[in-house]
């Protein structure tokens, strides 16, 4: 089916706004910028490309792998409160991340190799306890995946009080309050081949994916393992949440938000609600950084930012009857 004109206008203006906040970000800062002089004078050239743009980049980045990671595990869970932070995956990622820290030297490769594992783990033992629940209902995935965040935040506290004061806890924090203010050209580089590799990976897996809200009955009739499906997919929205948080750190909501809000504006449960959900992730997650940058003397962590608007949008979503639209 192709996509409808008002469709066709939403990405439109959301490409928009994206290609808006992307300018701003660049601009935005301590150091305020001007295009003509970024070219001609040292200073400015060096802040643009060594600190404004690995940063705007990696927030687009993070925004529209947390999207897509969000929409897939709700449509894996069939659960509209399923998300990287809600079910365990970012914090069990910031754990991974702390051990690379502490005991690999926290090399780039190796801290998004620890977070992935983290994360991954995290899925595992979301899924064990589920099953051990004996419910059917995937509504007990997200409740163990409260129980499991509330484990690996307790792992993070302990590994923070075994780490140096002067060097190590100082990165450890860095993951649990979420900021861009330590990207570089290097964590970027670092980063975005699992994103790009996670991306290419699940849009072939496209047609497949959509059948993810089918009964496992229905699915199987029409050529779809289900269940090896359901794990490639947790796989991938697992690495796509990892190579982000491993290194900016705990981002909260936008993974919950961004599916939302697509679903809200598409109304349809195609593979166009994952697409829509990374442009929403990413223009969130850039404009959060702005304000970030912005509206205090001093800049805050962007998951403050984040919180403020997720936390109400959450409780909206609670009393809201029907969850998300399908």
């Amino acid at each position: 089916m192709r996509p409808s004109v008002s469709h066709k206008y939403l990405f439109l203006a959301a490409l928009i706004f994206i290609g808006a906040a992307f300018g701003i970000s660049l601009m935005v800062g301590r150091y305020p910028l001007q295009w003509e002089k970024i070219f001609s004078e040292p200073m400015e050239n060096r802040v643009f490309f060594v600190l404004r743009l690995p940063r705007t980049l990696m927030a687009l980045t993070t925004g529209v792998a947390l999207g897509v990671a969000g929409s897939l595990f709700q449509r894996v869970f069939q659960n509209p409160l399923a998300s990287p932070d809600m079910i365990g995956v970012a914090s069990g990622s910031s754990v991974g991340a702390a051990v690379a820290i502490l005991f690999f030297g926290g090399a780039g490769i190796t801290v998004v190799a620890c977070s992935f594992v983290g994360g991954l783990l995290a899925v595992v033992c979301c899924l064990v306890l589920a099953s051990i629940s004996g419910k059917s209902n995937l509504s007990s995935v997200v409740l163990s995946g409260i129980a499991v965040n509330a484990l690996t935040r307790a792992l993070l506290m302990f590994l923070k009080l075994t780490a140096d004061p002067e060097k190590q806890l100082a990165a450890i924090e860095f993951w649990t309050m979420g900021s861009f203010a330590d990207v570089t050209a290097d964590k970027f580089a670092a980063s975005v081949p699992f994103v790009v590799i996670a991306l290419v990976i699940i849009c072939l897996l496209h047609r497949p994916i959509l059948m993810l809200h089918l009964h496992q009955e229905d699915a199987q009739m029409l050529g779809v393992p289900v269940a090896v499906l359901r794990w490639e997919v947790l796989f991938l929205a697992t690495l796509l949440t990892g190579a982000v948080v491993s290194m900016v750190g705990l981002i909260s909501f936008i993974g919950l938000l961004a599916p939302h809000i697509a679903g809200l504006l598409l109304k349809t449960s195609r593979f166009r609600q994952i697409v829509f959900s990374s442009l929403v992730g990413g223009g969130l997650l850039l404009t959060a950084d702005i304000l970030a940058r912005s509206i205090a003397q001093g800049e805050l962590p962007v998951s403050i930012i984040t919180s403020f608007v997720g936390a109400p949008f959450l409780f909206l979503v609670l009393c809201r009857k029907g969850g998300f639209h399908d």
